[in-house]
């Protein structure tokens, strides 16, 4: 009597091999298209970042033709340094301003635009979004001519009213604070977009019935458009760290150079200040990895206590 288990099996055993056959042609044509982007991450940002681990044990100005091992001396020279506490308060700094300019106010004026106002939408957009397709060496070209203290279009309203504008750029901390204005004005309107796309996709709905139980704006922004839009929030948010942090670079290069005396100075111009400023290549790897860790940390305490309230619509 033949076993109903095994009727058919000599047919069954052929159409499993077949679909692993399939499977594996599957993953091997996966393992093929990603192998470009792999490439190129592994060329572009993982070699470049192990050569940089690399180099912040060895003492190096980029023309001997020997590197000398000096193990951590670097990274205890970056620790003593009497203005590494300056530069990490600099730009812990920056990081605060460009938080608030493209961050916070891209929200309030995406929240503006979609369930406030009414009219000349497509114009504000337009015009919001313009700055980010201009160079930012033009724009700081621009922002200094603005506010030239002696003969710039501020300058010379001030003094109509009576007024006196200081000479920023050698001002301790308002020094920091124009350069993250300038900054954010090249970045503001690609994260204002985004956002916008983000707040734009809350269901009018929800917002109109808190409309009809007489709840203040204020509150359908902070407890509804902010968490309902929270997961192109969290995405804009690590898009102005890090984008602000290697953009604002341009204007400190451009106009203070560091000064004065350090006061605008961050991790980021640091790093280029010891390695073309000073020829010390294992300092400004040091100073780099550093940036890196600072980035990993941030990055950490944003996945550690933000993403547990992101709100994925499915």
């Amino acid at each position: 009597m033949s076993n109903p288990f095994f009727r058919g099996g000599s047919a069954a055993l052929p159409a499993t091999g077949a679909r692993l056959g399939r499977r594996g042609s599957g993953c091997l044509r996966s393992y093929a298209l990603l192998a470009p982007a792999t490439l190129l991450f592994v060329v572009f940002m993982f070699y470049p970042l192990a050569y940089t681990f690399y180099l912040s044990f060895f003492d190096w100005n980029m023309t001997r033709p020997t590197k000398e091992f000096v193990a951590l001396d670097n990274y205890i020279a970056v620790f003593t340094d009497p203005n590494f506490g300056r530069i990490l308060g600099n730009t812990a700094l920056y990081i605060l301003l460009l938080l608030l300019f493209d961050f916070a106010a891209p929200y309030v004026f995406s929240f503006l635009l979609s369930f406030v106002v009414r009219k000349g939408k497509q114009f504000y957009k337009g015009a919001i979004f313009l700055p980010s397709v201009v160079s930012l060496v033009v724009g700081t070209m621009i922002f200094v001519w603005l506010l030239n203290p002696i003969s710039g279009p501020v300058a010379v309203l001030a003094k109509g009213l009576g007024l006196t504008v200081p000479i920023w750029s050698n001002t301790q901390g308002l020094v920091i604070v124009v350069l993250s204005i300038m900054t954010s004005w090249k970045i503001f309107g690609y994260n204002f977009i985004v956002v916008m796309a983000g707040v734009s996709s809350v269901p009018m709905e929800v917002v109109e019935a808190a409309r009809t139980d007489n709840i203040p704006t204020w509150r359908i922004f902070w407890n509804i458009v902010v968490p309902m839009s929270s997961a192109t929030g969290i995405y804009v948010l690590i898009l102005s760290i890090v984008t602000g942090m290697q953009q604002i670079f341009t204007p400190i290069n451009m106009i203070t150079k560091g000064g004065p005396d350090n006061a605008s100075t961050n991790l980021i111009y640091a790093v280029y200040d010891q390695a073309f400023g000073y020829f010390k290549t294992g300092t400004a790897s040091a100073y780099a990895i550093l940036m890196m860790l600072l980035f990993g940390f941030l990055l950490f305490l944003e996945f550690r206590f933000v993403e547990r309230s992101v709100y994925y619509e499915n």
